[in-house]
Formats: structure tokens, sequence, C-alpha cells
């Protein structure tokens, strides 16, 4: 789902490096010290999986593992993302510098929608209800994600409609694949480490 350069109007970078910079903001007056580790980590691991692409007609796409950043991470989970795109744009020139608000939004937004939505019912549900619950919110990760994009692309000129519609519908498939994924995750998770599901304490306050 990375934007690359030159492609969004000047408005839409402004505004969405505006609320990206706010939500990281709100990511790390809320992160206490001994997060930092576990944010570390998963940000490697958005970093790494992220970097495989897959080309789909005009467009190509990629896990994200937002969702389960999502459910882990809370508001955190803005640094964390903004931290893997910007080391992606710097190193293997992924998206772009200019595009870095964006591409922490599309990423993050949905991962904090997810957390919301789905966060309390993976920490208090059963294994079954884990792996039903995981797979929502990697998938409703993904769709969100899409339509973000679309809207953004949409928003800079009718010249892009084709590309956000063919945006939109190449991760389609991706959202059965992040679906499973981020399910079995979560349930093995639950097994084998069930309090890193826990909702963060700094959430709460």
């Amino acid at each position: 789902m990375h934007i690359s350069e030159g492609v969004l109007s000047g408005p839409v970078l402004l505004s969405s490096a505006a609320l990206a910079a706010a939500g990281v903001a709100i990511g790390l007056k809320r992160m206490h010290v001994r997060k930092v580790p576990e944010v570390a980590v998963l940000t490697s691991a958005f970093f790494v999986v992220s970097l495989v692409h897959v080309p789909v007609g005009p467009t190509s796409v990629h896990l994200l593992m937002n969702g389960l950043l999502g459910v882990l991470l809370g508001w955190m989970v803005f640094p964390a993302i903004f931290v893997a795109v910007m080391l992606q744009a710097l190193l293997f020139q992924f998206g772009g510098f200019t595009t870095l608000g964006i591409n922490t939004l599309v990423m993050a937004v949905p991962a904090i929608v997810v957390y919301y939505l789905f966060g309390a019912a993976i920490k208090h549900g059963n294994q079954h209800q884990a792996l039903a619950t995981g797979f929502a919110a990697g998938a409703c990760s993904i769709i969100l994600g899409g339509l973000i994009t679309a809207l953004c692309l949409c928003l800079t000129g009718e010249a892009f409609y084709t590309a956000a519609k063919a945006a939109f519908v190449a991760h389609l498939p991706l959202m059965i694949i992040e679906g499973v994924v981020t399910s079995f995750c979560a349930s093995f998770l639950k097994k084998v480490k069930p309090e890193i599901l826990a909702i963060p304490m700094v959430e709460l306050e």
C-alpha cells in the first residue's frame, strides 16, 4: 500500500502529514518505557513482512500485519509504522519521504480501528473466538487501508479514479490471506503468550 512520490496533490500530502504527526505524538505519549522492546520487535516484523511485494496488474500487494500490530500495540502502532515506512523509504526507496504521512495513515488508521473493534474480544475470548476475531481484524485492516488509499487517489483528481479502483480491487484477495495469517497469529499468541494480547495499561488511563 505504499504510495509513491509525485502522485498525490499537495493538499492531500500536507493534511495526511499533519494527521500522521498527531497520531505519532499520541502514540509516543502513551508508550511506556516497558513497552519499547515490544514495539521495536513488532516494528521490525512489520518492516520485513511489508517488503515482500507481489505484482498484481498495474499495482502490487504485500502482507501488512497492521491489524495484528493494532491489537497488540493500540495507539503505539503509529510510531511503529512511521519508523518502519521511513526506513523502507530510506533504505529501499519504497514510497518516499514526502509520502511518509499518507503511507503511515494508510496502515496505522486501520490498525487503530481494529484495536478498538476487536482488541478486547481477542483478549477476553477463548481460542476459537481468537481465531474468528483475528480473521476479522486482519481482513478489516486491509479493506480499510485499501479504501483510504483509493480515497486519497480520488481526492487528487479524476485522472486517478481508475487507478484508485484498481488499487482497491487488487487488495481484495490479500484481505483473505491477511485474515487467515492474523487469525493464526492471534490464536497462537493466545495459547502460548496470552499476556501479550492484553490491552496496554496506558490505554486505560
